[in-house]
C-alpha cells in the first residue's frame, strides 16, 4: 500500500535499526526536502534506538490529494496510500506533518488603500522566488511584528508564513482557511486570532481593524494569546515528541517488514551538513544551529487519550459558534453604517 503514493511522492524514507534511508523521486521547492529530512535525522538523535523500523512516501508540494472520496463507497475496493505532506484539509487524508521550516497574496491586493476607499489594511508584496535566491535577507520575520495587525490568507495553499504571523503579539486577521497544518486545529477564534470572511475580505477587514481599535485591551489579549501559544506549544521538544509519536502510531498500521529500497542512500546528520550548499552559505548555519547536540536525558511526553466524542464536539462547536458571534457583529457594524 505505501508504494501506491510513489506517484505522486517526493521522497521515499525508511528507518531501519535507527538509521535513515532515502530514495528520492523527484525535485522539491526550494530545499523542502532536505529540511524535512533533516528534521527526521535529528528526531533519531534525539530519541536514539526508540524509533520502530519504517518507512514513508512524503511529498513536499503545497496541496493534499489523497482524496477520501476516493475510499469510501461500495467502489472502495482498497485503503488509501498513506502519504505524508505539510497541510491537509477535510476532503483529504493525506498525513499531516511538520514543515521544513521548523529547523498574502494577489487576492488581497485589491483591499489596498484607493482614493475611493481605505480598508485600514496595508498589503507588503513578498516576491519569494527572489527571496529564496538570496537567502531570505528581506525576510526576517522580526521586522514585519511592528504592526499591530496582520493579515494572513491562504494562496495556492497553506503558507508556513501562518505560524510566523501568530507570533508576532499583533493580532492575526485569518482569512476563512481551507487547509490546516498540524497545530493549528487547536487554535480557537476571538481567543487566538480573529476570523475574516472569505467572502467579503476588505469590508470584513475594515471591521476587524475599527473593532481591535475600539477594544484594545481585547485586542491584546488576542495577540498575546496566540503568541504564547506559539512559544509555549510549539517548542522544538513538543515539535520532536509529536513526530515521535505520529511515526510510532504509524508504523504501528503497517503489515509488512520495511526494507532499503534500491537506489536509496543512508542519510546522517553529519555527512548532510558537512554537504550543505546554497542560500549562500546559510543552508549550513541553519542545520548547524539545529542540530540535535545528543541523545535527550528526558523520554518522550506520554501520547494522551484520543478526544472522547462529547469533549470534540463542544470544542468545534465553540469554535463554530465563536465564527458566527464576529459575523453577526460584522453585519451590524456594517447596517447602523450604512444608516448614518
Amino acid at each position: 500500500m505505501v508504494e501506491r503514493a510513489k506517484t505522486t511522492a517526493t521522497f521515499h524514507l525508511v528507518i531501519i535499526s535507527g538509521k535513515a534511508y532515502v530514495e528520492k523521486y523527484k525535485d522539491a521547492i526550494q530545499t523542502r526536502d532536505v529540511f524535512t529530512i533533516w528534521g527526521i535525522l535529528q528526531l533519531l538523535r534525539k530519541y536514539p534506538g526508540r524509533l520502530p523500523d519504517l518507512e514513508i512516501m512524503f511529498e513536499t508540494e503545497d496541496r493534499p490529494v489523497i482524496k477520501s472520496s476516493d475510499y469510501r463507497g461500495p467502489n472502495a475496493t482498497t485503503g488509501p496510500p498513506p502519504l505524508f505532506r505539510y497541510c491537509g484539509d477535510k476532503e483529504t487524508l493525506d498525513i499531516v506533518f511538520p514543515d521544513w521550516s521548523f529547523w498574502g497574496w494577489q487576492d488581497l491586493l485589491k483591499c489596498n488603500v484607493s482614493d475611493q476607499q481605505d480598508w485600514n489594511a496595508r498589503l507588503f508584496i513578498q516576491d519569494w522566488i527572489s527571496e529564496g535566491q538570496q537567502g531570505f535577507k528581506q525576510s526576517n520575520v522580526a521586522d514585519q511584528c511592528t504592526y499591530r495587525y496582520k493579515i494572513y490568507i491562504e494562496g495556492f495553499a497553506w503558507s508556513v508564513s501562518e505560524k510566523y504571523i501568530l507570533a508576532c503579539d499583533s493580532v492575526t486577521l485569518i482569512v476563512q482557511p481551507h487547509y490546516y497544518d498540524f497545530f493549528m486545529r487547536s487554535m480557537q477564534p476571538v481567543e487566538h486570532y480573529w476570523p475574516i470572511r472569505d467572502d467579503d475580505k476588505c469590508r470584513s477587514l475594515k471591521f476587524a481593524v475599527d473593532w481591535g481599535n475600539n477594544h484594545k485591551k481585547k485586542a491584546q489579549e488576542i495577540g498575546k494569546a496566540a503568541s504564547s501559544f506559539m512559544q509555549e506549544q510549539l517548542k522544538m521538544d513538543y515539535i520532536y515528541d509529536y513526530m515521535f509519536h505520529l511515526l510510532n502510531e504509524y508504523a504501528k498500521l503497517l503489515k509488512f517488514e520495511p526494507k532499503i529500497p534500491e537506489g536509496a542512500v543512508e542519510l546522517c546528520s553529519e555527512v548532510m551538513a558537512c554537504q550543505a550548499e546554497g542560500l549562500e552559505g546559510r543552508k549550513k548555519q541553519f542545520m548547524m544551529e539545529s542540530l540535535v547536540k545528543g541523545p535527550s536525558t528526558t523520554s518522550p511526553c506520554t501520547l494522551p487519550p484520543p478526544y472522547e466524542i462529547p469533549t470534540l464536539a463542544a470544542f468545534l462547536r465553540r469554535k463554530i459558534n465563536s465564527i458566527m458571534q464576529v459575523k453577526k457583529w460584522e453585519t451590524s457594524y456594517w447596517e447602523n453604517l450604512n444608516k448614518q
